[in-house]
Formats: structure tokens, sequence, C-alpha cells
């Protein structure tokens, strides 16, 4: 008869509980509803309900539609982030948690009057993103300084 040992156990479970576990995350896929606020309204993008899930920054640019233009190729390079609709002066994507497929909207609005380039970053779901918005917003603008 086989003894084995909890450890040796273990070891010959580990890939079975991996492969269960990254299952049962998938199932887990925290999508939630398309937020009523996105979009621009009377004439900029809708104010942060909460800072604790979501960041918003106006960037002066010297041509917001070309800087506008110019983050479409950024963001489609990103892992699990997708541009959902680009019209006009406006942007829309999303941006998708690795671990538990948690959405957040990402939206953009070149407002060539003013010179900026309105950028909002918010989470669908939680009450708080752990800087997560914040810092997206960060490195997008990081990629436009360096083009």
């Amino acid at each position: 008869m086989l003894l084995l040992s909890i450890h040796q156990f273990a070891l010959l479970l580990w890939p079975k509980v991996q492969h269960l576990l990254l299952i049962s995350l998938a199932l887990f896929h925290l999508v939630g509803p398309v937020p009523a606020e996105l979009g621009v309204h009377q004439g900029a993008l809708s104010p942060c309900p909460s800072p604790a899930h979501c960041a918003r920054a106006d960037w002066a640019m010297a041509d917001p539609q070309a800087a506008l233009a110019a983050l479409v190729p950024v963001l489609e390079s990103l892992p699990r982030t997708e541009v959902v609709e680009v019209q006009g002066s406006y942007l829309h994507a999303t941006a998708t948690s690795a671990l538990f497929g948690f959405v957040d909207d990402v939206e953009f609005y070149a407002d060539s009057q003013a010179g900026l380039l309105q950028a909002r970053s918010v989470s669908r779901l939680g009450d708080s993103d752990l800087g997560v918005n914040s810092r997206r917003l960060e490195d997008l603008r990081r990629a436009l300084v360096t083009q």
C-alpha cells in the first residue's frame, strides 16, 4: 500500500486546485451596469460620484483633438482594455481587471475651446478601487507626453 505524506498529497492535488480556482474566478466576472452618467453633459464629463472609486482630470493640451486620437492606439495596446466608442470629441473605453473581471469605464473629452483633454475613469462596482483609476489616468497622461 502506498502511503503519501500530507505534503506529497498536496503537491499532487495542487494543479487540480489551481484549475478549479481559475474556473471559479472566471464565474465571478463582475461587470456591473454601464453608468448612466457616461458621456459629455453640458460641455464636460461628469464629476466623480466618489473619489474612492473614480478619478477625474483636465489636461492642458495644445491640440486636445489630436491628443484624443493619439490615445486610441495606446488604449488598444493595453491588456484587457477595449475602445467602445470614438465619436467626434468623445472616447469611451472599458478596462477589465485580471483577477475578478471588475470593469472600469474610461472616458475622454477633447474640449478644444478650453484647450483641455478631460479624462475620467470610474469603477462600475465596489466602494474602493485602491487607487487603480487615478494610476490609470496618470499612466495615460504620461503616455501622451512621451509621444
